[in-house]
This record gives structure tokens, C-alpha cells and sequence, in this order.
């Protein structure tokens, strides 16, 4: 496996594009299971996670083509209905043929979905709204296997949670089901808004996306489109918190400054002087990193996949912060190698306290997930000495070059067996 060595106390200095949100690709390549149509689709981050489910696809019957960040799919020959064992165990979002297959084929076979592990993730929600479209599902030697004797039948949909996948997942199968759809409690992340555009652009009828409330009316057939990935949000605000450890300054192209209004305003009530225009933001650390209370909350409030890199940067503050999750029981699996660098951190009910200290010191430690790692690799650009980061598999999964991003920042990292 792959080790990132970083020499830390570098301030990072410079300008860098963001790339296309994975969070949002992944369940848009789903979505083009849905037509015999041509996709064609930009600003495509090269990710493990992409890779791995243009597999998927490809198993399904699926031809998948990319170059230079452009994705082609083509599922006219779509020929399998089931996503199997050695590919689902490895991305979570695989469990989004599902809703696709069903609405398409009428059969779908898919195993539980792996991914990182930060805790319970039930589909429960997934299969309770795709059993209240008129699907028959049975979950039995580790796979979900539906059927539907006809064509899916609207209906109306009440969440327990607003889940970004079960939302996504009932909006692929409503829109060819008959008749009306409603989502209620429907997630309203910036990446289930940029799904929905791109199913209308297909030629879905949708309503409401990016509110509590989705209204689908199901149409006979979708056609072919051409579409482009929102900026990655999770990404910029992990260069933002980059910038404010280093105690640097960054501009940040191509991105969407009103995805990330909750970490703006808590990079700037930690001391970060930050200026917002069009596509660009700029970020300046401060000299004193002030201690900071967060609550992670879905959409609009702050995202649990920022929380282990916000935590990073509040082991630097004076003074004492508080760190609250709710989404995810698990996602502090940080917290162990933030220690290792010299942190004091308690463990809480939920949550979580750190009383700043001057400096952390490099050490080796592990990438436990995708977010946990890129939180220690913010931790190893300020500490003192030279920090191995192991295991980056996972981060790499997360994030586009994110080692070749940093340096042209002036960080000094290398890549190494």
C-alpha cells in the first residue's frame, strides 16, 4: 500500500480548480441505467470510487469510455441485473442500480453495499419507499433481490431521515414509474439537486428538488444528454481548512461558494479571513486559530464529511472546542492518530472535546477512511517533523490528485510504497 511522507510547517500559498463532487457523479452514472440514450457526462473526478463503478456498469451490460475527465455511457445494451460481490463490497453508491433496474428491467440483484466504515448505514429506507412503489424485495445470502411483476407505481413516500441514497435511489425509480410520486422529508443536498437536473435533462418530471419535498410524475421513457458535475463541496472545504492550518493563503476556481456557507462562516468565526465571488473563493488563516462549537446536521447544516478535518484544525486553537456528530456514530476514527501527533482530545457522549495546543509533532500514523485520513494529512502540514501517513487508499477514494494539489500549493509531500 501507498504512503503519503509530509514534511510539515509549510504555509500554503496559490490557486487551484476544484473538482467534479464524487458524491454527486456516483449516483448520476447510476442514473444512466435508466436510458437506452447516450450519456455524456463532465467534470468527472478520476477517483477509486469512480473506477470502481464504471465497473459496475460495465458488468451490467454497460459501456463506460473516459478521457480527460469526460465520461461516456452507453446503456442501450444494459443485459444483467444484478451488481455482484466483489464490486458492491467496495463502494457504498452501488446500491443506487437498484432504483434504476427496477424502474427499467423490473428485477434487480444487488449486494449490501460496502464502503467506509463509520458506522451503520441501513437501507432499510431504500427498500421500505421501492416496496411502496410495488416492488417485492427479499434480502437473503447478502443480497437485496427485487422484483416487480409490472411497471412501478407512484405513491406517496414519507422518509424517517432525509437520506441522501434512499432519496436518490426512489427519484431513479419514480421517474418511469405510472403515475405521481411524492418524497417527503427528501434530502437536499447540493449533489441530490444536481441529480435531479441531470434526470430532467433526460427528460424526468421533477419538482421541488432541493426542498423537503419531491414531486415526480413518471414518463414512458428517457433520452439522451450531456451534462456537467457540480464543483465538489467535501473537497474545497478540505483545501479552505488546508489553507487556515497552514496559516496560508489559497484561491479556490470553479466552485460553488453557497454549498459551503456553514464552513465559510465557522472558518471565519475560527479566525480566517475569507472574500467570495462568482465561482472563487479566497481564504487567508489567521494568526490565532480560535476554539469552535460544531453540530453536524444534514443539509444545510454542517457535513459530517467535514467534521474530521474541522477537528484537525481545532486541536491548533486556544482554547477549548466542542465537536458534535449526529449523522454517523463512527467518525471519529481520527481522533486515535490525532492523539498520536499530540492532541488532547476527550471522548464524549456524541461528541467530543479539544483543548488546543501549540503545535502537533509528525509521526506514522493511519488513514482509517476517506475523511479521517484527509484529516490527518491536514494535521501532518503543520506539525513538526515529518509525518507518514498510511494507507491511502482510502483517501484517494475521496480525492482527485490531492497530493499533487497540495504541492503545487507549496506543501511538501511525497508518495511512496
Amino acid at each position: 500500500m501507498d504512503k503519503f511522507i509530509i514534511k510539515g510547517g509549510f504555509p500554503l500559498k496559490g490557486k487551484l480548480k476544484v473538482s467534479g463532487a464524487k458524491n454527486a457523479a456516483l449516483p448520476i452514472m447510476a442514473a444512466c441505467l435508466l436510458t437506452e440514450g447516450k450519456i455524456c457526462l463532465e467534470n468527472v473526478p478520476c477517483l477509486t470510487d469512480i473506477l470502481t463503478m464504471s465497473r459496475v456498469l460495465e458488468r451490467l451490460g454497460t459501456k463506460v469510455t473516459r478521457e480527460n475527465g469526460i465520461l461516456k455511457i452507453d446503456s442501450g445494451e444494459l443485459s444483467y441485473n444484478e451488481a455482484p460481490y466483489d464490486l458492491a463490497k467496495l463502494v457504498r453508491t452501488s446500491i443506487l442500480v437498484l432504483g434504476p433496474l427496477l424502474a427499467r428491467r423490473r428485477k434487480a440483484r444487488v449486494f449490501l453495499p460496502g464502503g467506509c466504515n463509520i458506522g451503520k448505514r441501513p437501507i432499510n429506507l431504500h427498500l421500505k419507499g421501492l416496496e411502496q412503489l410495488g416492488a417485492k424485495i427479499e434480502v437473503r445470502d447478502g443480497y437485496i433481490e427485487a422484483h416487480a411483476k409490472r411497471n412501478l407505481c407512484g405513491s406517496n413516500i414519507y422518509l424517517d431521515v432525509p437520506s441522501v441514497g434512499a432519496t436518490q435511489n426512489l427519484m431513479f425509480a419514480a421517474t418511469l414509474a405510472k403515475g405521481m410520486t411524492l418524497i417527503k422529508n427528501a434530502s437536499c443536498t447540493p449533489e441530490t439537486v444536481d441529480t435531479a437536473i441531470f434526470l430532467k435533462k433526460m427528460g424526468a418530471k421533477i419538482e421541488g428538488e432541493g426542498t423537503k419535498l419531491i414531486k415526480i410524475e413518471g414518463v414512458k421513457e428517457l433520452h439522451s444528454t450531456k451534462h456537467s458535475i457540480i464543483p465538489d463541496r467535501a473537497e474545497a472545504g478540505t483545501l479552505i481548512m488546508a489553507a487556515i492550518i497552514t496559516k496560508g493563503e489559497v484561491i479556490l476556481e470553479q466552485v460553488y461558494p453557497e454549498h459551503l456557507e456553514i464552513i465559510l462562516s465557522k472558518s471565519r468565526e475560527m479566525g480566517a479571513d475569507t472574500k467570495v465571488s462568482n465561482q472563487r473563493i479566497r481564504v487567508k488563516g489567521g494568526s490565532i486559530l480560535k476554539p469552535i462549537k460544531v453540530k453536524t446536521l444534514p443539509y444545510p447544516g454542517f457535513s459530517t464529511d467535514l467534521q474530521p478535518q474541522i477537528s484537525a484544525l481545532a486541536c491548533l486553537a486556544q482554547g477549548t472546542s466542542f465537536i458534535t456528530e449526529t449523522i454517523w456514530e463512527r467518525r471519529f476514527t481520527h481522533v486515535l492518530g490525532l492523539r498520536k501527533m499530540g492532541a488532547q482530545i476527550k471522548e464524549k457522549e456524541s461528541g467530543i472535546e479539544i483543548k488546543g495546543v501549540s503545535s502537533l509533532r509528525g509521526t506514522s500514523i493511519i488513514a482509517p477512511d476517506i475523511r479521517a485520513g484527509a484529516a490527518l494529512i491536514l494535521a501532518g502540514l503543520t506539525a513538526r517533523g515529518v509525518t507518514e501517513v498510511n494507507e491511502i487508499y482510502h483517501v484517494d477514494r475521496g480525492y482527485e490528485r490531492l497530493k499533487e494539489k497540495l504541492c503545487k500549493l507549496g506543501a511538501k509531500i511525497e508518495r511512496t510504497k
